[in-house]
């Protein structure tokens, strides 16, 4: 296996006819380097979007009413209706594995004009009115001050957290905005906090862009009453939050006379099961990455194959000269296939290393650009050690294959017509 000579003898063989040689051993270059690149390019994907969404409460579900989509006790189809503060009370009493219940109401449409004013400056944002839970499903980084506490809910308090956008518009830089009020929609409320989102997820507009009040505070200051707009759910460990939420659904519709048959009535978003296809697409992309990719690789040890049976007619007089000298069998098979091993070896060798260093070219350009978590969704493109491994290994047995072939050939010429072959 170590011998020198026949490792010289494998050497001087292969760059015999160097030109045949480089056009047989970029097959298998392409090969391993195509699937590399792949694979990198799959997981930087990856990366991208569960950094986005990776402190995401995947046990979590949102609902939202719409118009009503049959008749019901009475009532005409299209009837316009809105969850209200009871509803949330039932559903605590009556759904157990509800974890964190959290209602959300917007304010006024940002389209309409400036909603936020500050002395000369102004601008319109996103009104969100929250209950403290509400970070827990979806995590937000205070960067000054608070996020909005209980206290803030029971005395409805005239209180805002901003995000970094809103900051960044109604206030100077360095400025302290801790204190300060803004009007908002013709109300004053005092900043407590400055926050920035943690995830990609937008809820009625992205989180930097939008300022966010106590629940009631919302409720009572813009007359909305009882009406929840937005309800946010999240299942106690152990529980499917699909079973939270039709059981929700079920108590809402009871509640508000539709008909449980209207699934037109109550919108919703499963996270769960968004994450569950989204965890289907990306093993998907794994597997049709190694499909094609040792695809791709067999074609190139396809033609290792028959360049070796080449080689191997080729060399048919002097194969018969060392039957004839007594060579044994095993050595004629491992001469043929350490060739061939070799040479799927160093090509996929290289094709392996430029994979990797184009990967890391890429990861060092985009690790240089400016970051913007909001809008980059390719991050880290990589290959880890299991996969380069994997890469060696089929390698290894590709050229064992590609050799096996031609082995078998050379053992099938016999001594005495090697000698007569011209």
């Amino acid at each position: 296996m170590f011998d020198l000579d026949r490792w010289n003898e494998i050497w001087h063989a292969l760059m015999k006819n160097k030109v045949r040689s480089l056009l047989t051993a970029f097959g298998v270059f392409w090969g391993i380097f195509m699937l590399i690149v792949m694979a990198g390019a799959g997981n930087g994907l990856s990366n991208g979007i569960v950094e986005g969404v990776g402190k995401f409460a995947t046990n979590s579900a949102f609902l939202w009413t719409n118009r009503t989509g049959e008749p019901y006790k009475g009532f005409k189809r299209g009837r316009y209706w809105n969850m209200d503060s009871e509803d949330l009370k039932i559903i605590k009493e009556k759904v157990p594995e509800v974890q964190i219940l959290s209602p959300k109401n917007f304010g006024s449409n940002n389209n309409s004009g400036p909603n936020t004013v500050r002395g000369l400056k102004n601008g319109s944002f996103n009104i969100k009115g929250d209950y403290p839970e509400y970070v827990q499903i979806d995590p937000v980084t205070v960067e000054q001050g608070r996020w909005i506490n209980q206290i803030d809910i029971m005395e409805k308090r005239k209180v805002c957290a901003i995000g970094t956008k809103v900051f960044e518009t109604m206030f100077e830089s360095g400025e302290n905005p801790l204190g300060e009020y803004l009007k908002i929609s013709g109300v004053y409320y005092q900043v407590i906090g400055v926050i920035k989102p943690e995830t990609r997820v937008n809820i009625n507009g992205r989180t930097e862009e939008s300022v966010f009040i106590p629940f009631t505070t919302m409720q009572q200051t813009y007359n909305m009453g009882n009406d929840v707009h937005f309800l946010a759910i999240t299942s106690i460990p152990g529980v499917p939050v699909s079973v939270v939420e039709e059981k929700v659904k079920d108590i809402i519709k009871k509640r508000h006379s539709i008909s449980p048959s209207d699934t037109q009535a109550i919108n919703s978003v499963n996270i769960e099961k968004q994450f569950m296809q989204m965890r289907g697409l990306f093993l998907g992309i794994s597997i049709l990455t190694w499909i094609v990719g040792i695809g791709t690789l067999m074609a190139g040890v396809i033609g290792v194959s028959n360049i070796m049976l080449v080689i191997v007619k080729e060399r048919t007089k002097e194969i018969g000269v060392q039957r004839a000298l007594g060579a044994r069998p095993v050595t004629i098979i491992s001469q043929i296939m350490l060739e061939s091993v070799a040479l799927t070896t160093i090509a996929g060798y290289i094709g392996l290393s430029l994979g990797v260093g184009l990967l890391e070219l890429i990861n060092r350009i985009m690790e240089s650009q400016p970051k913007s978590s909001e809008e980059v969704f390719f991050r880290n493109p990589e290959v880890s050690i299991s996969v380069a491994v994997a890469s060696l290994i089929v390698l290894i047995v590709a050229g064992l294959f590609a050799g096996s072939i031609p082995a078998k050939r050379a053992l099938q010429i016999k001594p005495i017509e090697a000698l007569r072959e011209e």
